[in-house]
C-alpha cells in the first residue's frame, strides 16, 4: 500500500474515531458524511440522513423522538451562512437528543471547508459535550451569586425570600424556606423540636406564573409532618427523594399555599436540606422539580447543601440581629418617659420613631423634668452608633441628666459634668475594645414666672421658636462640642418667651437624610409648626407628616412645648430686711396673702415653714433677702386629680448650702430644716451665680 494511500487511510480513520461529533456538509448545506461520534449520540444512520437539510432530517416522522426542533433551525442557519461567508462561527447549543432524559451542553463550530484558492465547498460541524463543566460553571456561579444576593437584608422573611430569588429557575422549580417558630421572635429553637413540628413558612417561590414573588404564608404546623422532614432535623442531614411515597404526596398537596397544592401533582423530585447554624436546627428548605425537567440527581445534594449553609449563615445573622433589635428596642422604649410629668409651665407633646430594621436602634431620647419654683427643664440628647450599645449608653446619660438636674445646675454647668461623664463612659468602652462613645445633647429650663428660657447645647441641631404672631425662627444658640471631647466650654443663652410660644426640640433623624439638604429640613419644619392644628399632638403628626424619613436609617425625637405664664396674681414677693423683728411681719404678710388664694386651711403650716426658712436666711445668710410664694394653675394628677403646688422660696446672697441634721436633746436649733422637710412633699437648694435659694412645696388638692 503506498503511502498515500495509508495517508488517506489515517484522515478517514481520524475523521471516523474522533470522540467530537463531527458531521461534514457540501456547498448546498447537505450532510455528507457523519462520523461514529455523532452516529452515536444522535442514534442516526449516514446513509439515511445523506444528502438532507439538517431540518429535514429533524422533522422527519423516524426522528420524531427528537426535541427541540428549534435549536436545530438555528443551527442549519449558522450553516448556511458560514458558507456564504467563510467565517468560523461557534456557540453554545442546548438539545435533547433521543438517547437522553435531559439537555445536554454543547460547543459547536461550524468551520468552512475551502480548496487552495479559497473556495467554498461545503462545512465541518463538530459539536463537543461539556455538560459536566457547563453544570460546575453553574454551580460555581449560583454559589457565588449565592454570596452576593444572601444576607443583604437583616429580615428574617427577607432573606428567606432572597436565596428562593436565587434558587428558583436556575436550580429549582419550587423552593420553600420553612422555619422553626422561635426563629421568627430572634431567639434559639430547642435543640430537639417537639412533635408536631412547629414550622412557619419564612419564603416561597415558583417558577410558574403568579407566584414569582415569595412570600411568607404563616404557619403550617398544624399540617401532619411527614417522617422524611422530621427525620431531616432530627439528623441534620440532607435527603433526595422521588416523589412517589404516598404520604409524601398527601402532605404536598396539604401545603398552605394554594399553587404548591396545585403543582403538587406534577412534582417528580424533591431534596429536602436541614438549616443549621452553629450546631443549632433553624428549620428546612424544601427544593422541587416539577413536569419535564430532569429531575435531582445525587450531585445535586452537594449544591443544596453548599446553598443552604450559606443561607443559614444569614437567617441566623438576621435572627440574632432581630434579637439585639427588639431588646435595644424594649431597652430604649422603657426608658424614654412613657406619661410625660404634670407640671403647670408648658404644655408637652411628644414623639418617638425607631430607625429601620437594617440600621438598628439608635440612642436617641428626651425627657422633661420638673425643677423648683415651677420651672422645667427639656432635654433632647443623641448618642453616637446604633444597636444595644448605643442603648445602654443613652440610659447612663439619661439617668445622669436627671440627677445633675436634681441639683438644678444651670444649663452650661450641666453640660460640663455630662461632658465628663462621656470621657469616663468612653474610658470603660475602650477598655473592654467596644469603641468610642459620643453624644449630642440640648438642654433648656423654662421658668414660668419670669418668662424666661435658659439653653445650652453641645453639637445638638438648633431648636426652633414660633412665637404667638405666627413668626417662626431657629435660635442661634452657641454649637459647644459634642459629649465626650472635653476641654471646650458651653454657653448659655437666655431668651424671653411670650405665652404661647411653641419650641421644638428634636434630634437630626428630622431634618437630615441622604435624599434631604438640611436647609430644606428646617424650612419643611418651619412651614409645619406654622399649620393650624386643634392640638399639640396634632402638630406633633403634622411635622413627621411634614418631613417623613426618606431614608428612615436613623432615630428621631420630638419634644413640642407651648409656653405658659404666671400672671402676677400667682406670685407673691417680698423683700426682707436681715432683722430678726422682720419674721413677725412676714409670717402676718403670708397669711393674708393665703386668705386672698383662698388657702386659709394652710397658714398654719405655711407660717411655719416661712419662719423656719426666713429665720435661717437672717441668722446664716446674706442680704439682699428674699421671700416669694408661688401658685401655679391646678395640673392633672398621676390619677386624673387636679392638683396645684404651693412653693415657697426664700433667697439670699450666701452660698453657703444648709443641710439636715440630728439635733441633741439640748440643742437650741438644728430642728428647723426637719420640721420643713416633715410639712412638705419636697424642699432642696439651688444655686444662682451669686446666692442662693431654699425651697419648699406642698402639694394640693384643687378646690
Amino acid at each position: 500500500m503506498s503511502s498515500h494511500s495509508d495517508g488517506e487511510s489515517i484522515k478517514r480513520w481520524a475523521f471516523e474515531q474522533h470522540p467530537v461529533a463531527t458531521t461534514i456538509y457540501d456547498r448546498d448545506g447537505r450532510l455528507l458524511f457523519m462520523n461514529t461520534s455523532m452516529r452515536q449520540a444522535t442514534r442516526l444512520s449516514e446513509e439515511a440522513t445523506r444528502g438532507r437539510l439538517l431540518t429535514e432530517i429533524v422533522q422527519g416522522g423516524e426522528y420524531a423522538e427528537i426535541v427541540q426542533g428549534a435549536e436545530y433551525e438555528e443551527l442549519q442557519q449558522r450553516i448556511f451562512r458560514v458558507l456564504e461567508t467563510g467565517h468560523v462561527e461557534s456557540y453554545e447549543f442546548f438539545v435533547r437528543l433521543a438517547s437522553e432524559t435531559k439537555a445536554h451542553a454543547w460547543i459547536v463550530d461550524v468551520v468552512p471547508l475551502k480548496d487552495e484558492a479559497g473556495r467554498i465547498h461545503g462545512a465541518s460541524v463538530s459539536a463537543y459535550d461539556y455538560s459536566e463543566q457547563y453544570e460546575s460553571r453553574e454551580r460555581l456561579a449560583l454559589l457565588s451569586e449565592a454570596r452576593s444576593h444572601i444576607g443583604a437584608s437583616l429580615d428574617v422573611a427577607d432573606t428567606a425570600r432572597e436565596f428562593t430569588e436565587v434558587t428558583v429557575d436556575r436550580f429549582a422549580d419550587v423552593v420553600s424556606v420553612d422555619l422553626l417558630g422561635p426563629v421568627f421572635q430572634g431567639d434559639l429553637p430547642g435543640s430537639d423540636p417537639a412533635e408536631p413540628v412547629p414550622l412557619r413558612r419564612a419564603a416561597y417561590r415558583s417558577a410558574y406564573s403568579g407566584s414569582r414573588g415569595a412570600r411568607a404564608t404563616g404557619e403550617f404546623g398544624r399540617r401532619p409532618t411527614p417522617r422524611l422532614i422530621t427525620r431531616c432535623l432530627a439528623t441534620g442531614q440532607a435527603e433526595l427523594h422521588q416523589v412517589t411515597d404516598p404520604d409524601v404526596l398527601r402532605w404536598l398537596i396539604r401545603d398552605p399555599d394554594q399553587e404548591a397544592r396545585t403543582l403538587a401533582c406534577a412534582v417528580h423530585s424533591m431534596i429536602v436540606v436541614p438549616v443549621r447554624a452553629l450546631g443549632a436546627t433553624l428549620g428546612v428548605v424544601v427544593f422541587l422539580r416539577c413536569g419535564s425537567r430532569a429531575p435531582f440527581a445525587r450531585g445535586d445534594l452537594a449544591v443544596t447543601e453548599d446553598l443552604v449553609t450559606r443561607a443559614a449563615v444569614c437567617l441566623d445573622n438576621a435572627r440574632r440581629y432581630l434579637r439585639e433589635r427588639t431588646t435595644s428596642e424594649t431597652l430604649q422604649r422603657s426608658l424614654l418617659p412613657r406619661k410625660l410629668p404634670d407640671q403647670a409651665a408648658l404644655e408637652i407633646a411628644s414623639r418617638y420613631l425607631p430607625a429601620e430594621a437594617q440600621a438598628g436602634v439608635g440612642g436617641d431620647w428626651f425627657d422633661v423634668i420638673p425643677l423648683s419654683g415651677a420651672r422645667v427643664a427639656l432635654v433632647v440628647g443623641d448618642v453616637v452608633g446604633h444597636g444595644l450599645q448605643a442603648s445602654v449608653t443613652m440610659a447612663r446619660l439619661r439617668t445622669a441628666v436627671r440627677s445633675l438636674a436634681d441639683l438644678d445646675l444651670p444649663p452650661d454647668e450641666l453640660l460640663t459634668h455630662l461632658d465628663d461623664i462621656v470621657i469616663r463612659l468612653s474610658d470603660d468602652v475602650e477598655a473592654d475594645a467596644a469603641g468610642d462613645v459620643g453624644a449630642t445633647c440640648l438642654y433648656a429650663v423654662y421658668d414660668p414666672v419670669s418668662r424666661r428660657c435658659t439653653l445650652a447645647r453641645a453639637g445638638h441641631p438648633l431648636p426652633t421658636l414660633r412665637t404667638p404672631d405666627g413668626s417662626t425662627t431657629i435660635l442661634n444658640l452657641p454649637a459647644g462640642p459634642p459629649l465626650g471631647l472635653g476641654g471646650l466650654p458651653f454657653e448659655a443663652v437666655e431668651v424671653d418667651l411670650p405665652e404661647g410660644s411653641l419650641l421644638a426640640l428634636y434630634t437630626d433623624g428630622l431634618i437630615e437624610s441622604r435624599g434631604r439638604d438640611i436647609d430644606e429640613g428646617f424650612d419643611a419644619l418651619r412651614q409645619a409648626l406654622n399649620r393650624p392644628t386643634p392640638s399639640l399632638e396634632a402638630a406633633c403628626d403634622a411635622v413627621l407628616e411634614a418631613l417623613p424619613p426618606t431614608c428612615p436609617d436613623d432615630d428621631v425625637a420630638l419634644l413640642l412645648a407651648r409656653t405658659r405664664a404666671l400672671s402676677t396674681d400667682q406670685v407673691a414677693t417680698w423683700d426682707l430686711p436681715r432683722d430678726p423683728a422682720t419674721v413677725a411681719t412676714t409670717r402676718q404678710s403670708v397669711s393674708e396673702k393665703l386668705t386672698d388664694w383662698g388657702l386659709e386651711e394652710l397658714s398654719f403650716v405655711t407660717v411655719l415653714v416661712v419662719s423656719e426658712l426666713v429665720t435661717n436666711a437672717i441668722r446664716y445668710g446674706q442680704s439682699p433677702i428674699q421671700l416669694r410664694l408661688i401658685l401655679p394653675q391646678p395640673v392633672a394628677g398621676q390619677e386624673g386629680t387636679p392638683t396645684r403646688p404651693l412653693i415657697c422660696e426664700v433667697s439670699d446672697a450666701s452660698s453657703t448650702s444648709p443641710h439636715l441634721r440630728r439635733a441633741r436633746v439640748l440643742d437650741e436649733g438644728g430642728r428647723g430644716l426637719l420640721l420643713v422637710a416633715q410639712l412638705t412633699q419636697r424642699w432642696g437648694t439651688r444655686h444662682a451665680r451669686a446666692g442662693k435659694t431654699i425651697w419648699a412645696e406642698q402639694v394640693l388638692p384643687a378646690s
